[in-house]
């Protein structure tokens, strides 16, 4: 009825999420995954990002850019989780336009400084391992200056670009997001115009960085792999390496491959179930969130040798506490 008395000019305000449409009945239960990965998020990359930073000989390029990302994954996860789990938990699953479209923005701006960071990574490592004797020349302070301006260019003007397209439509016939955040394409979808251009921009971003950055982390990481197994003498040393960098290249590629997925989908006109595509826009976002602070963290010799000496201090520290006063007496 509202919709008919304004007619063409009516435009929803409001929208609300209906991300597992089949698994509304087990919403409660849903949440607790979840809030399981968000915890798991914020103690891995809180403690990541404190190790190096209180360890002086981890202030390294390579450190600062895992410390870095560390920081953005614990953005870009906030930016959605919470908001989610009061909608799972207690219904509050209503968001205004505006809501919408700054959780749009900052999603995916947090999202497009992830896969640059993930570039910027392999290409240190590219330097390190492959031209070592320039990459104090290379990888210098004026380089990060240029790295950030590049990345704040590049991300803020293609995601803003993405957000006033999308804010510029009209909804005017369902205002149901079938998502469990504020997708570009979700809500999109639900426009009453055409959406050519916000097609063509989501593939844009598309380009921009899944075809950009991928094959670029892929040949920095094979240089890497053709170096290191030409140096390597044992086979063990061999295998370690073909397994480092085995499995950066999996994460990764499960970052760009399902948010691609999750992004094509719906330009695409690909039939995927809502329940599905909900799942793997959230784990594009948490699993890599997730797993960054084992393949980073645990598995760096240099990184685990810093959190044993923190803790070795802090232990030391307490015991020297606890005996000094049966010393005095």
């Amino acid at each position: 009825m509202l919709e008919e008395s304004f007619g063409k000019n009516f435009s929803h305000s409001t929208f609300v999420f209906r991300g597992f449409p089949e698994l509304q009945r087990h919403r409660r239960l849903l949440a607790l995954p979840f809030c399981v990965s968000y915890l798991l998020v914020l103690l891995g990359n809180s403690l990541l990002v404190y190790v190096i930073q209180s360890v002086e000989s981890l202030h390294s390029p390579m450190y600062l850019l895992v410390c870095t990302l560390c920081v953005v994954d614990i953005f870009v996860v906030t930016a959605i989780i919470p908001n989610m789990l009061l909608s799972l938990l207690f219904d509050w699953d209503q968001i205004s336009l505006s809501g919408c479209l700054t959780q749009m923005f900052f999603t995916h701006f947090l999202s497009s400084l992830e896969s640059t960071l993930l570039l910027a990574m392999a290409l240190d490592r590219y330097v390190a391992i492959c031209q070592p004797l320039h990459y104090t020349k290379i990888i210098d302070s004026s380089m990060f200056v240029k790295l950030l301006l590049f990345t704040l260019v590049r991300s803020g003007s293609i995601m803003g670009t993405l957000v006033g397209l999308a804010g510029s439509q009209r909804f005017c016939s369902s205002n149901i997001i079938l998502h469990g955040y504020c997708d570009h394409m979700a809500l999109v979808s639900l426009a009453c115009d055409s959406t050519v251009r916000n097609n063509t921009a989501g593939l844009a971003v598309i380009v921009c960085f899944v075809g950009v950055d991928i094959p670029l982390i892929i040949f920095s990481y094979m240089k890497i792999l053709s170096v290191v197994l030409r140096a390597a003498a044992a086979g063990e040393d061999r295998w370690k390496a073909f397994h480092t960098c085995g499995t950066h290249l999996m994460v990764m590629m499960c970052f760009y491959l399902v948010g691609s997925v999750t992004f094509l989908s719906h330009i695409l006109n690909i039939p995927i179930p809502t329940d599905a595509n909900t799942f793997m826009g959230l784990m594009y976002i948490l699993f890599p969130a997730t797993i960054n602070p084992v393949i980073y963290g645990i598995r760096t010799k240099e990184i685990r040798n810093g959190f044993f000496r923190i803790f070795k201090i802090r232990a030391n520290k307490s015991m020297s506490v606890k005996v000094s006063p049966a010393g005095r007496t």
